[in-house]
């Protein structure tokens, strides 16, 4: 038998462990492992190397600053170079599902070098009652925005397709919005995703530090307290208690909500934690200027080391990136924290970060590396094991990363919309050198050299915890 690809002679990291084994792949699939070099019509090379089962980031914004058609390619782009192979998109559409996520989804299916999946966000009651729709489609969790209502209400929507103007938008996530969203997730068998901020406490802090004229990163963080999370995941955690729902908490990174999350388990929440690597790397005590401004903010050099030891620990499931691809124009726009954007581009950099400040520091083992990156989101998000592990009969989705390459960071390396990136100059050294989605090569050494359109929407199981 001839099969299509063999990778030979890399290290290949299962969850018992590493084995040096060659990989073979058929049609899109892996077919087994062997230590021979049968025939086959592409052979990749893979010494020296380390094969790990493809990275799904499971939070990425695109379609909001520029449509869907052009997003997808851009944005797609930059996660093969980055060792991306799934990327999970936060839809936010304004309209009723009804009416503006079929033209969405056409889109998207033509337009992405990697595969995708999508969390549909919950603003309205017809959206909570047309939530059934989403996962008649595929689309099998939601996200719920607590940071948003009342004054801190507004939120820019993804754009139509093909549109070029920005969709500017008012929400009020009532803790009754926040309770129906949970209870229908709940009967349908879907995880919900929170954004926990609790708005009017947020409306609060940004109203006070703006009358004392505070400026900055710390002004920033200090307007948004860490007690502000921990009240809205002390509220979310009692709906999912209530109704048996899994509640997954994104972007979580400041010892307080860490915290909260562990009373919140004791008391029987499901609950799973996601954390970004801006939460591992970035601190206002050491970053000037507003590119890093985000929501929830980056905190103090204590709550880095704190979300670091708690991923050491295994106390956080998954790394999202929380991408958002926007440009220098928008996001500096104003002249003070207050005006700046929230939001930056990370899609890219999130493996080498981890290889560099986690792998290579004996941080978290390679083990660890593809829990964090690919396993637990795959499980969690009803993928698995097509996605998430090396296996016989999972999807051929292959990263090799070559931890000893050191490569200083660009915005133009990865080719997304972005044209900026807050790790500009920055040295990293362990980087994903080739980029296999189902058994193609989509990048190579740092160049996208796969068939736009080969990214395909995931299909994913659901009532993955029900009791």
């Amino acid at each position: 038998m001839t099969y299509d690809t063999v990778i030979t002679d890399s290290h290949v990291i299962l969850p018992q462990g590493m084995v040096e084994k060659n990989i073979l792949i058929d049609e899109g699939k892996i077919v087994g492992f062997t230590t021979d070099t049968p025939a086959c019509d592409h052979k990749i090379n893979g010494a020296g190397l380390v094969s790990v089962p493809g990275p799904i980031d499971t939070h990425v914004h695109y379609g909001v600053y520029s449509p869907i058609n052009e997003a997808a390619k851009t944005e797609s782009h930059a996660a093969a170079i980055g060792g991306i192979t799934t990327m999970m998109r936060m839809l936010r559409l304004g309209d009723p599902f009804s009416s503006s996520l079929q033209s969405q989804l056409d889109s998207a299916s033509e337009n992405h070098y990697v595969d995708y999946t999508i969390h549909a966000s919950v603003f309205t009651t017809q959206q909570i009652n047309e939530m059934n729709l989403c996962v008649e489609k595929g689309i099998t969790s939601f996200k719920i925005y607590m940071n948003l209502g009342g004054e801190v209400g507004h939120v820019y929507m993804d754009m139509p397709p093909n549109s070029q103007n920005l969709v500017a938008a008012q929400v009020d996530v009532t803790d009754e919005i926040v309770e129906q969203t949970v209870k229908t997730a709940a009967e349908l068998g879907c995880p919900v995703l929170v954004h926990a901020e609790d708005y009017e406490s947020c409306g609060c802090g940004i109203k006070t530090a703006k009358e004392k004229h505070q400026d900055g990163l710390s002004a920033w963080s200090s307007s948004r307290s860490p007690e502000f999370e921990a009240k809205a995941i002390k509220t979310v955690s009692k709906f999912g208690r209530e109704y048996d729902c899994v509640i997954y908490f994104v972007h979580i990174g400041s010892e307080r909500a860490l915290k909260q999350i562990e009373e919140e388990k004791k008391l029987g929440t499901k609950i799973f934690v996601e954390t970004c690597p801006h939460y591992l790397t970035l601190s206002y005590e050491k970053q000037s200027g507003y590119l890093a401004k985000v929501m929830p903010p980056i905190r103090t050099e204590n709550d880095r080391m704190a979300v670091w030891n708690a991923l050491s620990n295994n106390k956080i499931d998954t790394i999202g990136t929380d991408h958002v691809a926007n440009q220098l124009k928008l996001k500096l726009g104003g002249d003070d924290v207050w005006s700046a954007l929230a939001g930056f581009p990370g899609i890219g950099t999130v493996i080498p970060i981890l290889l560099n400040d986690g792998v290579n520091q004996n941080k978290i083992t390679l083990e660890q590396f593809i829990r964090f990156t690919s396993q637990n989101a795959a499980q969690i998000f009803g993928m698995y094991p097509q996605k998430g592990t090396l296996e016989k009969d999972s999807d051929a989705d292959v990263v090799m990363l070559d931890l000893r390459k050191e490569k200083t960071v660009t915005s133009d390396l990865f080719g997304s919309f972005s044209d900026y990136i807050v790790y500009e100059g920055r040295n990293l050294k362990g980087w994903p050198v080739k980029t296999i989605v189902r058994g193609e090569l989509v990048a190579d050494n740092f160049e996208v050299i796969g068939k736009l359109g080969h990214g395909k929407l995931v299909e994913r199981k659901i009532n993955l915890f029900s009791k």
